[in-house]
């Protein structure tokens, strides 16, 4: 498989939760993937454990303030960026970068301190992508040079 060079930041949409080259950082320090929410729900419907949630913050331009449901989810332990460790839910979603379609994992975690909205992590970068700390936004150039 051919890997792909982006940057420190990057442009990706996640086409079910309808978000269109949301802007995120790449983080080679961080194991998994996380994006802001900060209203998330477990709830039992027809006897099924369901997770709804929201992402990003109502301040943020994509916001859509759009529920997302889901029953495939887990609980995972994390070590925040303070070094703490938390327990955060995880997702999986699509995520379309380079006219490629994936299926990766995501923390849903509140970033409201960090810059950034969204964190790509090592899990997802391995093996697909070498990363060029002097780029930003390949993958959106990639798309307008096709």
């Amino acid at each position: 498989m051919k890997k792909h060079v982006i940057g420190r930041r990057e442009k990706i949409s996640l086409p079910d939760w309808g978000l269109v080259m949301i802007s995120a950082k790449v983080d080679t320090g961080a194991y998994t993937n996380s994006i802001h929410c900060e209203w998330v729900e477990e709830k039992e419907v027809e006897g099924a454990r369901v997770l709804e949630f929201k992402v990003l913050s109502p301040k943020h331009r994509l916001y859509t303030g759009k529920v997302i449901r889901t029953k495939r989810y887990t609980q995972k332990k994390v070590k925040n960026s303070f070094g703490n460790a938390e327990l955060r839910y995880k997702v999986t979603t699509k995520v379309l970068m380079f006219d490629e379609v994936s299926d990766v994992e995501f923390t849903l975690s509140d970033r409201s301190k960090m810059r950034n909205a969204l964190l790509l992590g090592r899990k997802m970068l391995r093996g697909r992508f070498i990363v060029d700390v002097d780029q930003t936004n390949l993958s959106k150039k990639y798309k307008v040079a096709k």
